[in-house]
């Protein structure tokens, strides 16, 4: 697996064949093949390994701890461009083979579970209010992230992370008297 999520990132996924795994890793195509049932599969579970151990689920006690340590490391991806270039073409592979296209959700699914356990444990504490939709909160901290990844009209920065998330958590309406002032309409 380690072979199979390197050689993503070296080369992106068309990059990635089964032979280049069998040789870099010493195994037989037979016992890979053994294990899974395409390179899809292989890759996906590969890079789901490979990204739970460079991304543990923090847990300190605090919803926007947590979500802002998650978050900055998420933003960090920038300071790797190898990584850049596989996420865009993973999504890019998604959207055009559908035989790719559920292992890459099902990866997508374990980091989206990661962020509904961290909005979970903060909404079961009352940080969060008890009617929180886990789905959309989820959504609002990875929409960003994806947008600005596939599209770069706006960098990704660590050092935001705090920033975006209290925007998040505190929503986008101004507090209570501080509204903004009336503009003339005549």
């Amino acid at each position: 697996m380690t072979a199979a999520a390197d050689i993503l990132e070296e080369h992106g996924y068309q990059g990635v064949t089964i032979e280049g795994i069998a040789r870099r890793s010493g195994a037989a195509k037979t016992t890979i093949y053994r294990w899974w049932d395409s390179k899809a599969e292989l890759v996906m579970d590969a890079y789901t390994h490979t990204v739970a151990q460079r991304m543990p689920e923090p847990d300190t006690g605090s919803v926007r701890d947590d979500l802002v340590a998650y978050t900055a490391e998420l933003y960090d991806v920038v300071n790797h461009p190898l990584r850049v270039r596989a996420l865009r073409g993973l999504m890019a592979e998604a959207q055009l083979d559908p035989g790719f296209e559920r292992p890459f959700r099902a990866w997508v699914a374990t980091r989206r579970q990661v962020v509904a356990a961290i909005l979970g444990r903060g909404r079961d504490r009352g940080e969060l209010r008890p009617d929180l939709d886990l789905e959309h909160a989820v959504d609002l901290l990875f929409g960003p992230y994806w947008y600005r990844l596939l599209v770069g009209h706006l960098p990704l920065d660590p050092r935001e992370a705090e920033r975006h998330i209290d925007q998040i958590l505190n929503g986008l309406r101004a507090p209570l008297g501080q509204l903004a002032p009336e503009t003339d309409a005549g």
